[in-house]
């Protein structure tokens, strides 16, 4: 997989979070921070367990906290995806 897109981010949040009433997720939400959009750090840290099973990619450990927004965690799994493709 070369890089990870917001749809399928937005995607596996629903699979593993669902989604807060009154949210729309299909619209301009990369600079939206998560709790903005209704989701809290555990749901983020179990999305991103979610996609280091998913994809076999290591993120950093610090990956999920320093996330505060969609375009953050995408750049975080894209760097991921990227070394793993590297190696």
């Amino acid at each position: 997989m070369a890089e990870m897109t917001l749809h399928e981010l937005i995607t596996l949040l629903r699979d593993c979070a669902g989604e807060a009433e009154g949210t729309d997720l299909d619209g301009d939400v990369l600079d939206v921070p998560f709790t903005d959009l209704g989701y809290d750090s555990l749901a983020v840290l179990q999305t991103t367990g979610r996609i280091e099973q998913d994809y076999d990619i290591r993120m950093s450990d610090d990956a999920a906290a320093e996330a505060h927004t969609p375009r953050l965690l995408l750049a975080f799994i894209n760097e991921s995806l990227s070394a793993g493709a590297d190696s």
